[in-house]
């Protein structure tokens, strides 16, 4: 059974800064896209990156982009995201998730979820 667990969400200040770590166990998922997605309460979830299985590939969404760098390291079976310049509308739970098929960047596409990790950025 696959299992994601993220770590390194907590309270921040804006302009801070954060590192998000997804590991994998259960199966390897090592040739796998990865993603984070996130969600706020009463909103539909929304992709923040994802990765391709060689890291060669990467897309962000607008609101994240120059401020979040997603990267991988197949290895360890883990998926980072590290997010600077946080602003108060970054605040969500963040979740990672992964799909043995090309990035996506609808949740729908993604089999595996992790729990998620709050993320909270104070003005």
């Amino acid at each position: 059974q696959v299992q994601l667990v993220e770590s390194g969400g907590g309270l921040v200040q804006a302009g801070g800064s954060l590192r998000l770590s997804c590991t994998a166990s259960g199966s390897p998922l090592s040739t796998a896209t990865k993603a984070w997605f996130r969600q706020v309460p009463g909103q539909e979830r929304e992709v923040v990156a994802f990765i391709s299985w060689s890291g060669g590939t990467t897309y962000y969404a607008d609101s994240v982009k120059g401020r979040f760098t997603i990267s991988r390291d197949n290895a360890k079976n883990a998926v980072y995201l590290q997010m600077n310049s946080l602003k108060p509308e970054d605040t969500a739970v963040y979740f990672c998730a992964a799909r043995r098929l090309t990035g996506s960047p609808r949740s729908l596409d993604y089999s595996y979820w992790g729990q998620g990790t709050q993320v909270t950025v104070s003005s």
